[in-house]
């Protein structure tokens, strides 16, 4: 306590004991100061230790990745083709070399198809006055507009019936070219009754008459439709009334590839039960060709395999569906190929499988009938960017700890870094070095440390560097086994080492970081105590200088007292 002056307690002076009371308690709390810089240094540590932790467990992830990816194993599959259509993949592990494919034939779907000209006619007779446009059931709905025959222009409405339509194009040609429909054919026919050739349409015709009744200029004097003119009704109306040349009543079923179908014709259009077959398991797409007026039937799948009809009903035979009905069968076809000009293989599909090439993890999807050749390749365009993400956070680990451990001189002046006197954290940066440059044992490749990968440490630092590019590529292209081999080998690799030695300091970094945990509680409870003395003391102390003072007035006013009592007794006298 030096230093503090008390003085002019008698002398009537005004004593700023406040002041004496701060300065003394500021004395006692140096100690509390000390110990809070020193947890304050402890909790600097402590988040130092943290980030180092948050690098070392991004080394860690980096290298794992390796490992849980198995990216050594990765392949790209390219072809001699350009612009190739073909749609290749392999799996990990593909075995590296070139594969010859040549495909002769692809394969193809079987398919039943139906008889032609299943719909019914257009009309029962000759007679079409009461067959309106608007209701003839051609593959094509007709519009209204014009059409020209022979440089005279008709012009139709949907409410024109057959028969007026032909009156019109008597009249137009003044009687030159007569129509007429024929029931039996269920075609329409022009005759040039001056036998001439009849010339049909113009650039400027509006209406698709012509074609929807399937004339076209032949350069004679008589045309006639190409080929029969109903068509079946999809959804406009019911399977009873839908136009089918064999009628359907009733209920029943029928059933392809052993899946069972129902139908029941008064509710029922024949486009719904086309729907549910191509939504049922059994494996063909229904069509319907309105042009020619046919079904068809062909198997989901490709190859030389058939397609199972049963038809108790009769309503597949209506369709022309069935052999009896006229249908007919055209058998899928296999694919054909060969690999690397061997003996010619097999597929009932175009997607050629790792079994039928015979190439563990190769397939590929032919859709031409060509010859290519397939080059399986390491992925090393995959596995360099894994490689160099491990030696970024490797060096981001070590440029950390360099950081935080450093010293600096400046003239005569040395400071350090937050971990400067930590000589643990100092030696994690030797350690992560020794496990990086040391090589892998037991390997009989030529792969055995980073070095033969081109990857080396940059001059003298800790840092590593991809110094030769070309001999990682080459290492990664043409020895993938011997890669994997150095990275993968279980417990003793590259990966498990590194893993290994990371944990280990990662142990060791939590281990410190709790030792500073708990040197901050032990100095938290020595700054508890010491606070509570020093407020006790600055209490005392407070407590004395009042009783001081009040002793001072009391002394003070004695003395007033008696200096008054002598002087008026002075006075007197």
């Amino acid at each position: 306590m030096a230093g503090i002056q008390i003085s002019g307690l008698l002398a009537n002076q005004s004593f700023d004991w406040k002041s004496i009371v701060d300065q003394l308690i500021a004395a006692e709390s140096r100690p509390i100061e000390t110990l809070t810089a020193q947890k304050t240094r402890n909790t600097d540590q402590s988040t130092a230790i943290a980030t180092l932790r948050t690098a070392f467990t991004g080394l860690q992830d980096s290298v794992q990745a390796m490992r849980a990816d198995n990216i050594f194993s990765l392949r790209t599959v390219t072809s001699n083709l350009a612009g190739t259509t073909w749609k290749t993949s392999s799996a990990n592990g593909t075995p590296v070399g070139s594969y010859a494919l040549n495909v002769t034939r692809l394969a193809t779907a079987a398919a039943q198809r139906g008889l032609v000209d299943v719909g019914a006619a257009l009309n029962p007779s000759a007679n079409v006055s009461g067959l309106t446009l608007a209701n003839v059931n051609t593959a094509s709905a007709i519009t209204a507009g014009k059409f020209t025959v022979n440089g005279a222009q008709i012009t139709v409405a949907t409410t024109d019936s057959l028969a007026d339509v032909f009156a019109a194009i008597g009249t137009a040609t003044g009687g030159d070219v007569a129509a007429s429909y024929d029931p039996v054919t269920d075609r329409v026919s022009l005759a040039s009754l001056g036998n001439n050739p009849i010339i049909l349409g113009s650039s400027v015709d509006s209406s698709n008459f012509l074609r929807a009744m399937k004339l076209a200029n032949n350069g004679t004097a008589t045309v006639a439709s190409s080929g029969s003119l109903g068509t079946v009704k999809l959804f406009t109306a019911s399977i009873a009334n839908s136009g089918l040349k064999t009628g359907v009543t009733g209920t029943g079923s029928f059933s392809i590839n052993g899946v069972s179908l129902n139908y029941d014709a008064s509710t029922d259009r024949v486009g719904d039960v086309i729907s549910r077959i191509n939504a049922s398991a059994a494996g063909v797409k229904a069509e319907y060709d309105a042009t020619n007026d046919r079904f068809s039937l062909t198997n989901s799948t490709t190859g030389d395999v058939g397609v199972g009809l049963a038809d108790p009903s009769g309503f597949l035979a209506a369709l022309g569906l069935t052999a009896g009905a006229g249908a007919t069968f055209a058998r899928g076809q296999n694919a054909s190929f060969t690999v690397n000009g061997g003996p010619a293989l097999s597929s009932a599909s175009n997607a050629l499988s790792a079994d039928v090439l015979g190439i563990t993890g190769l397939s590929v999807t032919v859709n031409s009938e060509t010859a290519q050749t397939l080059t399986v390749q390491s992925d090393a365009t995959t596995m360099s960017t894994y490689v160099q993400d491990f030696v970024t956070k490797f060096n981001t680990a070590q440029d950390l700890i360099a950081e935080s451990t450093k010293v600096t001189v400046s003239g005569t002046a040395v400071s350090g870094s937050v971990l400067a006197n930590n000589r643990e954290v100092q030696a994690w940066s030797s350690r992560l070095r020794a496990l990086a440059f040391n090589a892998v044992g037991g390997l009989s490749g030529s792969i055995k440390r980073l070095d033969d990968l081109g990857i080396d440490f940059n001059g003298t630092t800790s840092r590593l560097v991809i110094k030769n590019p070309d001999k990682l590529a080459t290492a990664l292209t043409e020895k993938p086994q011997d890669v994997t081999a150095f990275f993968l080998t279980a417990n003793t690799g590259f990966v498990a080492k590194l893993f290994t030695g990371l944990t280990s300091l990662m142990g060791e970094d939590g281990i410190q970081r709790n030792n500073l945990s708990k040197a901050n509680l032990g100095i938290d409870e020595q700054i508890t105590k010491l606070r509570a003395k020093v407020a006790a003391q600055r209490e005392q102390l407070t407590t004395a200088f009042i009783k001081m003072l009040e002793a001072q007035s009391a002394a003070e006013s004695q003395n007033k007292t008696l200096t008054n009592a002598f002087f008026n007794k002075s006075n007197n006298n």
